[in-house]
């Protein structure tokens, strides 16, 4: 437990963009409310893989606390639910930066693409990761206390808030290295206040994060043979309660594919991306030989508000040897798939590992030409085996996609059959038409492919210069996007 320092809570005001973030929480997300607990185990879960990080070059900061937890627990009495974790925690200054600030890239634009309607605008949360503010779709009070590893007892600090625009901050004792967050419930979600309850959420959203998830054993009391038949005798003592885990705390990626069931699969999608929706479709590839990697990729539905922001990170997972070493490894992916989300797992690379070492190596070389083949294997194969999926994919990314040919000339060729056009052929402005279609409806005399370029789609239909390829029955396609004429110039 934390005792408080002699030093009076201090009161501060949350940033303006969290305080609109906090309210859409609130009311956008209460129909998926459940996910509240993903949330928060995840952040416990991360808070877990930055101490083992750190801890490669600094054991002393697991002191005698090696053996990293999530413990949950609830309180029907007084109404709260109890998260804990023995992670790196948080100094004063970080939680006023991760509780009280958003310092996300792209804050403001993500706000105003908000557009009032729940069911739209609670994708469109998800994409944007609300994390630790979830807690408030079902608490009206939130209570976290947190010292960071390697610091003492006396340098803890306590945050509490009510969701209400402001928070205090109280400098505390705190005996254990970590964060406890400890939710005050509303009066309408007593459902939470439940021990099966609980367990079937931490089953659902948490069962293969890496970390093992604790809650008590509750054991059925034992029952006094003497006292059978007298009701007026006392009630057998229960059991001290035993630690218990509850889920799996195996990395999902290393079993083997046809042990992992399709909803596994999309629930490490939405822990990864923190996307609330379902990936669209996705890879699990195990290599050994000269090189040992597992890569799990996903390729989402919907398209974050962030994608053309130039400094929005991008990239996979990274782990090394079951160790999380970074969060964005860009080095794996080109930019014109920094759409894709997921996980690779190396065997060969070094566990102090640095961006600048990853920037330099072999290994990684290797595997980003393999994962780029992968990425665009998937996509083809969803092309051909559901081309409706596909086309989904297309309005979301389609634009993202003609970077290809000019950054990636190794793979111009498998990105072009991907590429889809405006046509002549049906006057639709959907792009549906791809250049294997196109040539298909070729003439044996017609060597070329044509195609036109104009600021909006009625613009490019329109043209006078499509009169005479009209009359000849010769296909012209129609582009419209801005991308489009740098594009043929590196395909043609």
């Amino acid at each position: 437990m934390a005792t408080a320092a002699a030093k009076k809570p201090e009161t501060h005001g949350f940033q303006a963009e969290v305080k609109q973030v906090l309210d859409l929480v609130i009311h956008s997300l209460y129909s998926n409310k459940e996910v509240f607990l993903r949330e928060l185990i995840s952040n416990a879960s991360d808070a877990a893989d930055k101490l083992r990080f750190q801890a490669l070059s600094d054991s002393s900061l697991y002191g005698d606390d090696a053996e990293l937890k999530v413990w949950l627990d609830f309180d029907k009495g007084s109404k709260t639910i109890t998260i804990r974790d023995n992670g790196i925690g948080m100094t004063r200054d970080e939680i006023i930066n991760n509780l009280g600030t958003i310092a996300k890239s792209g804050t403001k634009e993500f706000l105003k693409s908000l557009t009032g309607d729940q069911k739209q605008d609670s994708q469109l949360i998800g994409q944007f990761g609300v994390g630790f503010y979830s807690g408030f779709i079902v608490a009206d009070k939130m209570t976290v206390t947190s010292r960071k590893a390697g610091m003492a007892e006396d340098t803890a600090t306590r945050w509490i808030s009510k969701g209400d625009g402001e928070y205090s901050l109280e400098n505390v004792k705190y005996a254990k290295r970590g964060t406890e967050i400890i939710l005050h419930l509303k009066a309408e979600e007593d459902e939470f206040l439940n021990d099966w309850k609980l367990r079937q959420l931490i089953t659902k959203y948490s069962d293969h994060i890496t970390l093992p998830v604790v809650m008590k054993k509750v054991e059925a009391p034992e029952e006094n043979e003497n006292d059978k038949d007298d009701k007026d005798k006392k009630k057998a003592e229960k059991k001290e309660p035993v630690e218990e885990v509850v889920n799996q705390a195996t990395a999902l990626w290393m079993l083997p594919k046809n042990e992992i069931k399709d909803e596994q699969y999309q629930e490490l999608y939405k822990r990864v991306s923190h996307d609330f929706s379902d990936a669209l479709t996705y890879s699990h590839n195990k290599v050994e030989g000269k090189l040992e990697y597992t890569s799990v990729l996903f390729i989402p539905a919907k398209a974050p508000f962030n994608l053309f922001m130039a400094d929005k990170p991008h990239g996979l997972k990274l782990y090394v040897q079951r160790v999380f070493i970074l969060d964005d490894a860009e080095q794996f992916l080109p930019n014109y798939l920094r759409f894709v989300r997921g996980i690779i797992d190396s065997n060969d690379l070094p566990l102090n590992v640095s961006r600048e070492i990853l920037q330099s190596s072999k290994v990684t070389d290797s595997i980003r030409s393999a994962v780029i083949k992968r990425t665009l294997g998937m996509l083809a194969k969803l092309s051909k085996d559901k081309p409706e999926d596909y086309q989904k994919f297309w309005q979301e990314f389609g634009q993202v996609l003609k970077e290809g040919p000019a950054e990636d000339f190794t793979n111009r060729e498998a990105i072009a059959k991907l590429l889809r056009f405006a046509s002549t052929s049906n006057d639709k402005t959907e792009q549906t038409v791809s250049l294997e279609d196109y040539v298909a409806r070729m003439s044996g005399d017609q060597e070329k492919i044509y195609y036109i370029a104009a600021e909006s789609f009625n613009a490019a239909k329109n043209s006078p210069h499509l009169e005479a390829f009209r009359s000849k029955n010769i296909e012209v396609l129609l582009l419209t996007d801005r991308v489009d004429e740098w594009l043929m110039s590196h395909v043609t």
